[in-house]
């Protein structure tokens, strides 16, 4: 019991020093500069500071949720946001119509991290086995799990 407790709290303290809230007044005018010239219509945003990056969460337009990361100078080092599958490249379509053209796409992210791009998505089935699924932006698998 006293393990279980310890891990628990573990746990609970890594997760917390891992990302942390942060108010607006103490991200780096950089940082903001960069954020608002990028996305002058963020609405909710919140801050926080995750492993030396300034991670910012807010939603554009009708509940898009967006994930950005900029380091101290203010570049953006990573962006995740939600898109729908009208906004996939021809190659991702293909591939999910040829490999998982029974299943129904859930949680559709775009993640951009420098140049490279990536697509995150989970495939739900009423009779099988679900996944979650990592493509590239030519419609290469990368990543598939059970789910």
């Amino acid at each position: 019991m006293k393990k279980q407790i310890f891990l628990i709290a573990a746990l609970a303290t890594f997760g917390y020093t891992q990302a942390q809230d942060i108010p607006q007044s103490q991200v780096p005018s950089v940082v903001l500069s960069s954020f608002n010239t990028s996305f002058p219509k963020a609405q909710d945003v919140e801050w926080e500071m995750e492993n030396g990056l300034y991670n910012v969460d807010f939603e554009m337009g009708w509940n898009v949720d967006h994930d950005v990361w900029y380091n101290a100078t203010g570049e953006m080092v990573k962006h995740k946001e939600d898109v729908s599958p009208k906004d996939l490249p021809a190659s991702v379509s293909k591939t999910i119509k040829d490999q998982f053209g029974d299943y129904s796409i859930d949680d559709l992210e775009r993640i951009t991290e420098g140049k490279d791009v990536v697509y995150k998505m989970e495939f739900e089935s009423l009779m099988g086995q679900d996944w979650k699924v990592v493509m590239d932006a030519n419609g290469k698998v990368l990543s598939q799990i059970a789910d």
